[in-house]
C-alpha cells in the first residue's frame, strides 16, 4: 500500500490539473481544451492564439479567479475533513455531523436578517462555528458515555438539528423579496462573484487556517 500511494498522488493530481482544465473551457461560452491551453501558454512566452479577445477574457477575468478560488476552498474543506476525522479518530467526522456548519450557518443567516455588513457576516458566520463547536464539546464531555468521540458525534447530530431549526425560523421571519432571496443564496454558496481582488483575501484566510493543521500534525 505505502508503494502504491506516490503513484495515488500523481493520478489526483493529474485529475485535479484536468478537472480544471476543463472547468476554464466550460460555460455558455464554451472554450475547447485546446484553446485553453493555448490561451494558458501565451502567459508562458508562446505566441498568442489567433483566438477571439472574447475568449482571453473569458479565460482571466471570468473564470480563471473562479477556478482559482474553487481549488482553494477545496483544499481547505479537505485539509479541515481531514483534520476532524484525524481528531475524533473516525472516517465519519464531518463538519456537518460536528455541527460546525449549521453554527456557521445561523450566525450568517442572522448576520444577513440583521442587515450587517458583508465582513460582519462572515465574521459571525466564523464564530457561529466556533460557537457551535464549544457548545457540542462541552455537552459532549459531560455526557456519562465510555466512548467519547460517539458522545460527541451524538451531541453534534443534536445540536446541528436544533441549529438548523433557528435557520429555518429566521427564513420564515426574513422579508420574502430581499433578505430570503439573499439568505437561501448564501446557504447554497456560489464563485459567480469572485474576481482577481478576492483572490488574495481567500489566499490569506485558507493559509491562515492551513499553518495551525501543519503545525499540529505531529498529534495525529
Amino acid at each position: 500500500m505505502r508503494h502504491s500511494y506516490p503513484a495515488l498522488l500523481a493520478g489526483l493530481v493529474l485529475a485535479l490539473l484536468l478537472a480544471g482544465l476543463l472547468a476554464l473551457g466550460s460555460g455558455s461560452f464554451p472554450l475547447p481544451l485546446g484553446d485553453v491551453l493555448r490561451l494558458l501558454a501565451a502567459r508562458l512566452g508562446v505566441p498568442p492564439p489567433d483566438l477571439p479577445a472574447t475568449a482571453e477574457t473569458v479565460l482571466w477575468q471570468i473564470r480563471g479567479p473562479r477556478v482559482l478560488a474553487a481549488l482553494a476552498v477545496g483544499a481547505v474543506l479537505a485539509a479541515s475533513g481531514a483534520a476532524l476525522q484525524s481528531v475524533f479518530r473516525n472516517p465519519l467526522a464531518a463538519p456537518d455531523l460536528l455541527g460546525v456548519s449549521a453554527g456557521s450557518a445561523v450566525g450568517a443567516v442572522l448576520g444577513i436578517f440583521l442587515g450587517w455588513a458583508i465582513w460582519a457576516i462572515q465574521a459571525a458566520a466564523f464564530v457561529g462555528g466556533l460557537v457551535a463547536v464549544a457548545v457540542v464539546y462541552a455537552i459532549g464531555t459531560a455526557l456519562p458515555l465510555r466512548d467519547r468521540t460517539l458522545s460527541l458525534v451524538l451531541v453534534g447530530i443534536a445540536v446541528g438539528s436544533m441549529l438548523g431549526s433557528v435557520v429555518a425560523l429566521v427564513k420564515t421571519l426574513a422579508d420574502p423579496y430581499t433578505q430570503l432571496p439573499a439568505i437561501t443564496f448564501w446557504l447554497l454558496g456560489s464563485f459567480a462573484s469572485i474576481g482577481h481582488a478576492d483572490l488574495a483575501g481567500l489566499a490569506l484566510c485558507a493559509i491562515a487556517g492551513l499553518i495551525p493543521l501543519l503545525l499540529m500534525r505531529w498529534r495525529a
